[in-house]
């Protein structure tokens, strides 16, 4: 069934289908636990000219930036957005040192869900995608309705939105929690999808959420 853009919803294939990761056709997707192959990273807007004026941004961004980093070690696929970029720049370079090779798609629309970054997603093949981003009331609310829609399974990192006022990012919270959404935080998700102590990777993810 196609949404009302035309759009199909994601379809998971392979060891996701079989799996059972995702049970299309439902607001609420059978919950699973995160892991190396069914979870992606989205960073929504997190550029230059919008997050001085983010309550407590620089958390935001720290958070964001542990999230990418711990991305980068557990082998995650990430992906990104920027709104209007050459009115509000281009993503903090925090961020984009933490990504490493990450090209944002370029929008106007305040969901992050538009044809380019869809066709990136349906493209990793996983169901479960970790969002980070601002503003978390505007384009961070509409990007995770968006994903429910479309059949994926959204992951809110509290630590890691933010808006202008406290308010509105404790309704949105609040907002895409009852829509279906996972709300977590970048330490939880990260600790999550390793499964285990011990070994060379865990002992370098401690050094990150640390």
């Amino acid at each position: 069934m196609r949404d009302a853009a035309g759009r199909e919803p994601f379809v998971p294939t392979g060891a996701c289908a079989e799996r059972g990761r995702l049970y299309i056709g439902s607001m609420n997707p059978i919950l699973t636990r995160l892991d190396r192959d069914n979870t992606c990273v989205l960073i929504v807007d997190l550029q230059e000219k919008l997050l001085p004026a983010m309550h407590e941004g620089s958390a935001c961004l720290a958070a964001a930036r542990r999230l990418l980093e711990g991305a980068r070690l557990l082998g995650l696929p990430v992906l990104a957005t920027e709104q209007y970029p050459a009115g509000l720049g281009h993503t903090c370079p925090e961020v984009r040192e933490a990504w490493g090779e990450v090209a944002p798609v370029e929008k106007m629309r305040f969901s992050a869900c538009v044809e380019p970054l869809i066709e990136q997603l349906r493209a990793t093949g996983r169901s479960h995608v970790v969002v980070a981003g601002v503003e978390a009331h505007v384009c961070v609310q509409l990007t995770v309705l968006d994903l429910l829609r479309l059949g994926f399974r959204p992951v809110v990192c509290a630590d890691a939105i933010t808006s202008r006022r406290v308010p509105d990012c404790q309704t949105a919270i609040e907002r895409m929690r009852q829509a279906g959404a996972i709300v977590t935080t970048v330490e939880s998700v990260l600790f999550e999808v390793l499964g285990e102590a011990g070994g060379e990777t865990f002992k370098a993810l401690l050094k990150i959420v640390k």
